[in-house]
């Protein structure tokens, strides 16, 4: 059953990632679903906030990824937006990434297709006026029920 959340504001949104770092394995494929505008970036800047960075969180859109290290915890945060082919994930070692104990997050995965593999977790987030719809496309059921309890 899809889950679905509306997020009111970029704080909302911001919260929703905080929470989603509470409920992932140290392991995991996060693809983030939705148009330009719509928050993914904003979502992983509550996560990565929640995990402790301090310092911007910014979409990667001109080199790709963005990495993260923190408290002995590796993260990804790719945006694959301005890819031509998705062989060029070839060209920057997207096997050598996903190898890694860490957690990735891709934006416009579906430029990756063929190179990126599947996720683990798939969110898609649109634009409601000035809210934001956040569906849970795919969580395995013991994340979705650790992220809904959290939620309390």
């Amino acid at each position: 059953m899809m889950q679905q959340f509306m997020l009111q504001s970029t704080e909302a949104t911001e919260a929703f990632g905080a929470r989603l770092f509470q409920s992932l394995p140290e392991k995991c494929v996060v693809f983030l679903k939705g148009d330009l505008g719509s928050g993914k970036t904003t979502l992983v800047r509550g996560f990565m906030r929640a995990a402790g960075h301090g310092g911007t969180v910014k979409s990667p859109t001109y080199n790709i990824v963005e990495e993260y290290q923190l408290n002995q915890r590796l993260f990804f945060h790719f945006d694959l937006y301005r890819l031509n082919d998705p062989e060029e994930l070839e060209w920057i070692g997207i096997a050598d990434y996903l190898q890694e104990q860490s957690i990735c997050f891709f934006e416009w995965p579906e430029k990756g297709a063929g190179y990126i593999g599947s996720a683990d977790v798939i969110l898609s987030l649109s634009t409601q006026g000035n809210e934001r719809l956040l569906e849970i496309e795919k969580m395995p059921q013991a994340i979705e029920l650790n992220l809904l309890n959290s939620e309390k």
